[in-house]
């Protein structure tokens, strides 16, 4: 079995100030570095043999800091677009309150959380989409046509035992945790800065499933 542990990157000044940040790329702050040492510290009796993160500075900068705090040789994760965050288009560096409430208001749905728990995360994707004025959002099929591959690529570049690190985003590590979880995994439930999400999947590539999302706790 193939163990991936999925870190969300630490805060970002974007982050601190409740904007949407998908594409566009604000620096971790000072918290933000923390974050990202405390997940390393979190994940240090964990031996990564591979490592990977999104092409956005803020996630290969949190794969770096975990990686510092690992017994692992590797020093830096390996880039993959597969990784990157969600597209929001025309929503992107908005305020988020606000621009959720635009996009679901008129349907019922106040908040992404409503959003999520209603539509799930494809369906979320879709509507915001549906709302660029530019068509410049990501749908679920193209969320889909980019990360799965990468996913797939990383597991079977890995070996039965092994531990693969994916430094990514929010949004992308809760599209990727709503495939394969069951009913008891509620990713409409924010997910936080640092926090890190299990995947299990067969060397093929197969049989994945979650093992739990969002901790932040020492129990990884």
């Amino acid at each position: 079995m193939i163990n991936i542990y999925l870190v969300r990157h630490g805060q970002t000044y974007l982050n601190k100030y409740f904007r949407i940040q998908g594409s566009a790329n604000a620096p971790l702050t000072v918290k933000g570095v923390a974050d990202a040492v405390d997940a390393g510290k979190r994940l240090s009796k964990i031996k990564f043999d591979h490592a990977y993160s999104s092409d956005m500075p803020r996630a290969y900068d949190t794969g770096k800091y975990i990686l510092q705090q690992n017994p692992s040789s590797l020093e830096e994760p390996i880039m993959d677009t597969a990784f990157r965050e969600e597209n929001f288009g025309y929503f992107e560096g908005n305020d988020s309150e606000q621009a959720w409430h635009q996009i679901g208001g008129p349907k019922g749905m106040g908040s992404y959380g409503e959003m999520i728990d209603k539509l799930g995360m494809g369906g979320t994707a879709d509507l915001i989409a549906e709302a660029d004025p530019y068509g410049d959002a990501e749908t679920d099929s193209d969320i889909r046509a980019r990360f799965m591959p990468g996913l797939k690529k990383a597991i079977q570049n890995a070996k039965d035992g092994e531990n693969v690190l994916i430094a990514a985003h929010g949004t992308i590590i809760r599209w990727a945790i709503d495939q394969f979880a069951d009913s008891s995994i509620d990713v409409s439930e924010s997910i936080l800065n640092g926090s890190v999400s299990k995947l299990t999947a067969e060397p093929d590539g197969t049989n994945i499933k979650v093992q739990y999302y969002n901790r932040t706790d020492e129990n990884v």
